[in-house]
């Protein structure tokens, strides 16, 4: 690491131009190289090598609305000099629009703003927290604040009669079975550590009815206080002198698929009916990642009770990535409306790096789902990731493994968009209506962040 000009009244130290010899000189460095192996080329691509299958036209289609998820952030400095000070702005939607009003547009010879609105009805929920060098008042240190923040947030959004804390409540004590299907498992949950600052109390169990109104628990060992949110174990990466810039991308994730849940709760509340009409697409693969990759599991188990007694349309696209590019690279290796169920083997020959452990099946640990590459019939390429019961499918994927895959990609199908490559309209609406830009959002977010916090 070089030294850098401070005040100015020194130059900065650059890096030598002739250190670089030493590097290829060496031998093991050499030798090291001659080790690695580099991806396959589309020539050396056998897609047969993984099972293929067609989808199969609907004679009805059961979908009647979808709902996309997405969500941005951008962190910001507030204070350059030191110590230096970051928040992040995190922005979460849902674009909801009836199949019916897709449909209806495609007859009309322009699209004018007036139906456009009918693919806009968007609700939009936002998050602000501290990342580094920056505590909230009441409380004396950045763990504490940013899980506040979390708790916080969780308590109050998405709206004033609805809140998120109660699906997460829901869904980490497996509420949405009845009583006689309940297990005495079920009324609890073990965190890995006790949360707090200076408390070593290993696999912490939180007793549901010990849970006070405010889904707060008291840890048996530093008898502090363990929020409900804390089951995403992001404390686990909040460096009080580094900061927690790393945890933000996990959180938008894990935020957008508890969004996902608390729809779902909702609909089984209010019209049950509702869920079996309904499309879910996440922009993103079906899983959970870092220190919320424990999520993967109560999910894989509430989709699995779901399937067992209705239909649940759910899909996650990714828009990026190895297997993105995998795909295009095997553009023309696929016939249209061929879908390639991707195998273990497969994926590690192929896309990801590695050798292939049946015993350990790609992202066993954090995806509820599977992966396949979809060219439909009008020649766009997709990445797509399904709900699977097992992780073990991905050894020998069939079929009949992805529930309802010939609804959800013909649905897919539908909702092409030629504004981007292989774009789904959707997804397209609802990135443009949250995302945060470079430029101008994050300099604009940069100064109001600094005005609000100096000026107070």
């Amino acid at each position: 690491m070089a030294y850098n000009s401070k005040r100015g009244k020194r130059p900065m130290e650059w890096a030598s131009k002739s250190s670089h010899t030493n590097i290829i000189k060496d031998s093991s460095i050499q030798d090291f190289l001659k080790l690695c192996d580099l991806p396959k080329t589309s020539y050396e691509i056998d897609v047969s090598s993984t099972q293929s299958i067609a989808i199969d036209d609907l004679r009805e289609n059961p979908i009647k609305r979808i709902i996309a998820i997405d969500g941005g952030y951008k962190e910001v400095s507030v204070k350059n000099e030191f110590p230096s000070s970051k928040v992040a702005f995190m922005q979460f939607g849902a674009t909801f629009f009836e199949v019916s009003d897709l449909e209806n547009l495609k007859s009309l010879p322009f699209i004018d703003e007036e139906d456009m609105k009918k693919l806009r009805d968007i609700e939009r929920i936002k998050l602000v927290i501290p990342t580094k060098g920056i505590t909230l008042k009441e409380a004396p240190s950045l763990n504490i604040s940013i899980r506040k923040t979390i708790y916080d947030f969780f308590i109050k959004k998405p709206d004033d009669r609805n809140h998120f804390i109660d699906t997460l409540k829901w869904f980490i004590f497996k509420e949405y079975y009845n009583e006689k299907e309940c297990k005495d498992e079920y009324s609890q949950y073990q965190l890995a550590s006790c949360p707090n600052l200076g408390c070593n109390s290993k696999k912490v169990i939180l007793y549901k009815e010990k849970m006070d109104e405010k889904y707060q628990f008291i840890c048996p060992n530093c008898e502090q206080k363990i929020f409900l949110t804390d089951v995403f174990r992001l404390h686990e990466v909040i460096d009080e002198e580094l900061g927690a810039s790393g945890i933000l991308g996990y959180l938008v994730s894990l935020i957008e698929q508890i969004f996902i849940v608390h729809i779902i709760r909702l609909m089984l509340k209010t019209r049950a009916s509702l869920l079996e009409e309904t499309l879910f697409i996440k922009d993103g693969p079906l899983a959970f990642f870092g220190q919320t990759a424990n999520m993967h599991k109560p999910m894989r188990e509430l989709l699995n009770y779901l399937n067992k007694s209705r239909k649940l349309y759910l899909v996650g696209i990714e828009k990026t990535g190895a297997f993105v590019e995998h795909a295009d690279q095997i553009r023309e290796k696929m016939k249209p409306g061929e879908v390639l169920l991707l195998n273990n083997d497969y994926i590690y020959k192929y896309i990801i790096p590695g050798e292939a452990d049946p015993k350990n099946p790609y992202a066993s640990t954090s995806y509820y789902s599977g992966k396949i590459i979809f060219k439909d019939r009008n020649e766009k390429m997709y990445v797509v990731t399904l709900p699977i019961k097992d992780p073990f499918v991905i050894n020998n994927p069939q079929k009949d493994d992805y529930k309802n895959i010939d609804v959800i990609l013909n649905n897919i199908e539908k909702l092409k968009c030629d504004m981007y490559d292989d774009a789904l309209l959707p997804i397209a609406l609802v990135n443009k209506l949250v995302s945060l830009a470079d430029h101008p959002s994050s300099v604009i977010l940069e100064k109001f962040a600094k005005s609000k916090l100096h000026g107070h």
